[in-house]
Formats: C-alpha cells, sequence, structure tokens
C-alpha cells in the first residue's frame, strides 16, 4: 500500500509521535509510506527518520488568532498536497490536517480520508468547533486510541471507529542510565525529583500539580524539585502560564527556565528536550507526575514505565482502561491536588510500593508495542480499501 500520513507539527506531542511511529513501522512491514508535517518556521522533524518527511513550511505570525492559525496552516498543506502524487490511503492525525484533506476530497483529488481521532477538545472559538466537527463526522473512516473516546465519537458525533491502542519502544527507555548517572548528567544529582512532561497548560493539570508538589514538597526529601519538560502546542497558553507562575509565587516556590537549574530552585522548566534525552530524563526522576484532566491515551506514562519510573496519574477512563491503579501506578481524582500530593510522597518515598509499581508495570508495558499498533492499522486499511 502507499500510504501518506500527516501531522500538524514538528515538534514531539503525542499525534506527532504517533504519526512518525505508525510511519516508520508501516515502512518496516513494506509499505510505501510518506509524512507530511507543517514545519511551522521552517522546522524540522523532532528527530531523524527514514521515512521521506515532506515538511511545509510556514512563517510564525506572533499573536495570531488560533482559528486563522488554523486556517492558515490547513490551506498551506492543501496546496502541497494538490502537487503530490496519488496514494492508496490519505491518514490525518488532527483536525487540522483533515481539513486540508476535506477540501483536496471536495476537489476530487482524493477518494477518502482516513482521521485517527486521540481526543475531543473543547473550544470557544465556532471556528474550531467546527473544523473539529468536519474532522470527525464528515471523514470516512476513524480510528481512535481508546475505548472511551470511540464511545463518545458513537454518542456526541453519532459516527463509529475502530480501536487501536499506542504503543511504546520500551527497549529504549529501559536502556538508560541508572539513578545517580542520570541525576548528574541533568544536573541535579540526587535530589528527589518529581518529573512531568508535557509543559504547563490546562488540560496537563499544571497549576493542580504545582499546588500538590507544593503540599508535598517537605515530605519528599531535601532539596526536592519538580521538572517541567516539553510544552510545544499551537495553542497560546500564555495566560494559564502567567497564572501558574503566580500561584509559584504565592506557594513560596522558586522557578528556573531552561538547563541550568540553580540549588536554591523548587521548580525547573525546561522547556522542550531532545528526543535522545527523554531515555535520561525519565531515568533522571524518581516519579512522573500525570495529573492530566484529558487525555487521549497517555504515551509518556508508558514511556515512564519502561524507563521503571514510578507513575502517579489522574483516574480518567482513558487511563483506566490500560492501568491499575495500586498494581502499576498510583490514581488520583481529576483536579484534586491533596491526594495527588499524598500520592506523589508514596511514589518517591515509599520503597517496596516503588518495586511493586514497576513489577506491575512491566507487564503492562509488554502489551503495547508500535509493531502491534502498525499491524493493527494495516489491517483497518486493507479492509476498508477492499470495501471502497
Amino acid at each position: 500500500m502507499r500510504v501518506r500520513l500527516l501531522t500538524y507539527s514538528t515538534k514531539p506531542r503525542g499525534g506527532v509521535v504517533h504519526a512518525l511511529r505508525l510511519a516508520e513501522e508501516l515502512q518496516a512491514r513494506g509499505h510505501e509510506v510518506e509524512l507530511w508535517t507543517i514545519a511551522a518556521g521552517g522546522s524540522s522533524l523532532y528527530r531523524e527518520t527514514d521515512v521521506p518527511v515532506t515538511g511545509v513550511a510556514v512563517p510564525r505570525i506572533e499573536h495570531e488568532d488560533i482559528g486563522d492559525r488554523v486556517a492558515r496552516y490547513a490551506a498551506a498543506m492543501a496546496a502541497g498536497l494538490r502537487e503530490a502524487p496519488p496514494v492508496d490511503v490519505s491518514h490525518a492525525e488532527d483536525c487540522l490536517s483533515a481539513r486540508a484533506l476535506l477540501a483536496l476530497r471536495a476537489e476530487g483529488r482524493i477518494p477518502a480520508i482516513v482521521r485517527t481521532v486521540h481526543h475531543v477538545d473543547v473550544f470557544e472559538s465556532r471556528f474550531l468547533e467546527e473544523c473539529q466537527r468536519a474532522s470527525i463526522q464528515d471523514v470516512d473512516l476513524r480510528v481512535c486510541v481508546s475505548r472511551f473516546w470511540s464511545e463518545r465519537l458513537r454518542e456526541e458525533f453519532g459516527v463509529e471507529s475502530e480501536v487501536v491502542p499506542n504503543g511504546v519502544d520500551a527497549g529504549r527507555f529501559a536502556g538508560g542510565p541508572m539513578r545517580a548517572e542520570a541525576g548528574r548528567v541533568m544536573g541535579w544529582g540526587d535530589r528527589p525529583v518529581v518529573l512531568a512532561v508535557g509543559g504547563i497548560e490546562p488540560r496537563k493539570g499544571s497549576r493542580t500539580l504545582l499546588e500538590a508538589f507544593a503540599r508535598a514538597r517537605g515530605r519528599l526529601g531535601a532539596g526536592a524539585l519538580l521538572v517541567v519538560a516539553g510544552g510545544a502546542t499551537l495553542f497560546d497558553y500564555r495566560e494559564y502560564r502567567d497564572g501558574w507562575r503566580d500561584d509559584a509565587a504565592r506557594l513560596g516556590l522558586r522557578v528556573s527556565d531552561g538547563r541550568r537549574i540553580p540549588p536554591d530552585a523548587d521548580v525547573a522548566v525546561l522547556g522542550l528536550m531532545d528526543d535522545d534525552e527523554m531515555p535520561v530524563l525519565y531515568r533522571a526522576a524518581d516519579a512522573l507526575a500525570f495529573p492530566s484532566t484529558r487525555e487521549g491515551f497517555g504515551l509518556v506514562v508508558l514511556e515512564a514505565m519502561a524507563a521503571g519510573l514510578p507513575v502517579v496519574t489522574s483516574d480518567l477512563p482513558v487511563l483506566q482502561e490500560f492501568l491499575t491503579d495500586g498494581e502499576d501506578c498510583l490514581m488520583c481524582p481529576v483536579g484534586d491536588s491533596g491526594p495527588l500530593s499524598a500520592a506523589l510522597v508514596r511514589a518517591v518515598r515509599d520503597d517496596d510500593l516503588r518495586a511493586a509499581l514497576r513489577a506491575g508495570a512491566g507487564g503492562t508495558v509488554a502489551r503495547y508495542g508500535w509493531d502491534r499498533t502498525a499491524e493493527a492499522h494495516e489491517r483497518i486499511y486493507e479492509g476498508f480499501l477492499a470495501c471502497r
């Protein structure tokens, strides 16, 4: 099969990682695969790959309305695709790239659209709500990464979808250095570290985590540090981030930015990490905090587990599909800093619990591989093409 996968960014967000790993595994299975991305400011994909990649270069415009940005990026992607040769499967990973494909289908340039729905957002913008609706209802085949969102699509949009979970490169994350060495590499040594991956934004529960860390800090051990990594997104969460920093000041937490972390810092905001640094980052922490309010699947959780890092997460239905509280993770009510604080202390300080969670996580991680994800997509594509 000739498969074209499309995604909205070159940065390592969940949907982008999904698109790249699916492309690589499909290519390994003998298919002709290409990956298209929006390359804002001429950026490159977050890591190298053997899959042919087309980056549609678009200029960055500061303070641009998000609806205008999505429309502009989608139009640029559609313009690039008009010059591309035909493929058997056109597969969008988000509503932006689906919007580009919908324009091409309306022009008769492509026959059908496959769309992965990672999760459904709530937008204040009528344009973004319609863009999302069209990318769900008006495409020809939908794939969800969890049963929860598949059921939500049926209930809220009246459409059916296939369910294919994410995978994880278990061997890659399991092969990092031990905690002491990794801590030295990252620059914080043996300080107790709670790690959050995904940046500072509402959906990641960042303000709840900050409050929980402040409550737990005295019980986590001397020099306890909250480390926040990642965070590239199309959306402007400046107001939320400003509120997060106001919270830090109110809670008496000293925040540092960048890779040089002062000894008196309580919170370190690292920003985007190189892909090859991620195994070391997980190994250099003592617990992963994942207090999200909305997720499609939770790829970061599997990566942390593969690295042997105990996980504290919110009790979202999508996470309960593959995690079990007390067996492979600790779960807390969404948005409640009290239970989250207590769980972080247990995950960092209770050695017996840490060992039990690692053992349980090993069995969970073993069930999820990108090869299985690709195999399932291959079957779905073949059935879809046969029906058409």
